[in-house]
């Protein structure tokens, strides 16, 4: 015996009202000097499939070269699938190399609401599932 209209509806509403979100948040900001002010203010709702949440941090003259150019750090935080956050890990870690006259660049995953806050997390075994190994 089918249920009339208007439980059928009242059943599916009830349904819809017991999903879930659970959308991952992290911190977004791009080439920032510091990780202050944005970076640390700014919070972004990842879409679907990212499920990281992606911190870089390069050393290096400003974006527009000239000679006697000051070097500075350069902050830049978003959302990123796994799979895009290990390839920016694998073209960038070769020269993370922290040498102060040289330019270089490194990358971080981790997963977890806002876990990006601090630009490059100690990923020894006790931070667990933060972060991508």
């Amino acid at each position: 015996m089918n249920a009339p209209p208007t439980q059928m509806s009242s059943d599916k509403t009830q349904k819809c009202r017991n999903v879930i979100s659970v959308a991952l948040e992290c911190y977004v900001c791009d080439n920032q000097e510091d990780n202050k002010g944005k970076c640390a203010a700014t919070i972004q709702t990842c879409n679907y499939g990212q499920d990281v949440c992606l911190s870089e941090i390069s050393w290096g003259s400003t974006p527009y070269w000239q000679q006697g150019a000051l070097k500075q750090y350069y902050i830049s935080k978003r959302c990123s699938s796994k799979d895009e956050c290990a390839a920016y890990r694998t073209r960038n870690m070769p020269t993370c190399t922290h040498i102060w006259y040289q330019d270089w660049k490194c990358s971080e995953c981790c997963k977890g609401d806002r876990c990006n806050y601090y630009i490059i997390v100690d990923c020894s075994p006790l931070m667990g599932p933060r972060c991508d190994e």
